[in-house]
């Protein structure tokens, strides 16, 4: 992607019509055209990070809920989400604690779903 960038941009800087490049790249015009206004301004043009929703957790309370959860497989959710709150003093959800443990391939996460 960051080649593609380059060469679009030098295309338009050459004096290419932003939707010749968009046809030539196969790239969305609103893409192509915020890229080449980021590049006037800035004289650069990256890519957007931190799009999506703040996590509740960080990789290292990931890794202690999984953890926690396979130390006892016949553990609930909340139970586990009760011991994280105990040992961080950081509220999660029995939701949250599901998820972590789905995202990170575990088979303990099918015994975890309790309501």
């Amino acid at each position: 992607m960051i080649l593609c960038v380059a060469e679009f941009i030098g295309k338009i800087a050459e004096g290419r019509k932003l939707i010749d490049v968009d046809r030539e790249f196969d790239i969305a015009h609103s893409v192509v055209s915020r890229l080449w206004k980021s590049f006037k301004t800035t004289g650069m043009c990256s890519r957007r990070h931190g799009g999506g929703r703040v996590r509740s957790s960080t990789p290292a309370e990931d890794r202690y809920i999984v953890l926690s959860a396979k130390r006892n497989r016949r553990t609930t959710a909340q139970k586990v989400a009760n011991q994280f709150l105990a040992a961080s003093g950081k509220q999660i959800s029995r939701k949250t604690v599901a998820r972590r443990l789905r995202e990170k391939g575990t088979r303990v996460d099918l015994l975890c779903m309790s309501h």
